[in-house]
């Protein structure tokens, strides 16, 4: 049950996140407080899956509130990213030690497939694409968005995912023969990687349908 909640949460950013920052950034980031209430309440009072839900929320909350920040007032600055998103990091590695594990372990595999995806498209030369396509207009972004994944196709970038994306299902596949919450870390990040992969494809057959715009 939580390698599939894990799942899902990771899945959460892309369909009600995205739209909600961009149109209310404060109100989406706000949400983070009852988001958090309810995972420690879930934690504190709940009994076996849903005292584990509470403790994966938590995770999941340093998260949300992390993408708030970053696509509500610095999406323009995708060096800023990795930064922002990293906040809760020292937070997240001090809970792998204790009965924080779930959220910590959750959190840190969220962030390294933020960090695979961003390395990925700045060793692909096309990071400087990412302001342009968020600050075109609706009728440009979509060309803008397809014409940079069209470059990610080439030979030397398109070498650069393969590795990637071998790589990061070898972590998976060791995560869940791990067990325990590191199974949770294998889903989410697996769940990453899908998510990535769905996006290119978006970007390349109908990219007006994309996230990022």
């Amino acid at each position: 049950m939580l390698p599939l909640t894990a799942a899902l949460l990771v899945t959460v950013p892309v369909f009600l996140q995205a739209p909600w920052v961009r149109s209310a950034p404060m109100a989406a980031a706000l949400f983070t407080l009852p988001l958090m209430a309810l995972a420690l309440l879930l934690e504190r009072r709940g009994q076996g899956q849903w005292q584990q839900l509470g403790v994966l929320l938590v995770g999941f909350c340093g998260s949300w509130l992390g993408g708030c920040l970053f696509w509500g007032w610095f999406r323009l600055h995708p060096v800023m990213h990795l930064p922002i998103e990293a906040f809760a990091l020292p937070l997240a590695l001090a809970g792998l030690g204790g009965r924080w594990r779930l959220a910590g372990a959750f959190y840190l595999s969220s962030l390294l497939g933020t960090a695979s995806t961003d390395g990925v498209i700045a060793a692909a030369g096309i990071m400087n694409l990412w302001p342009q396509v968020l600050n075109a207009p609706l009728s440009e972004a979509p060309l803008l968005l397809q014409g940079a994944a069209i470059q990610v196709l080439q030979p030397w970038p398109l070498a650069l995912i393969g590795l990637t994306a071998s790589l990061l299902v070898l972590i998976c596949r060791r995560f869940w023969l791990l067990g325990g919450p590191w199974r949770v870390a294998a889903a989410a990040l697996g769940t990453t990687l899908a998510v990535d992969a769905l996006f290119l494809g978006a970007a390349l057959v109908a990219p007006h349908l994309s996230g990022l715009i």
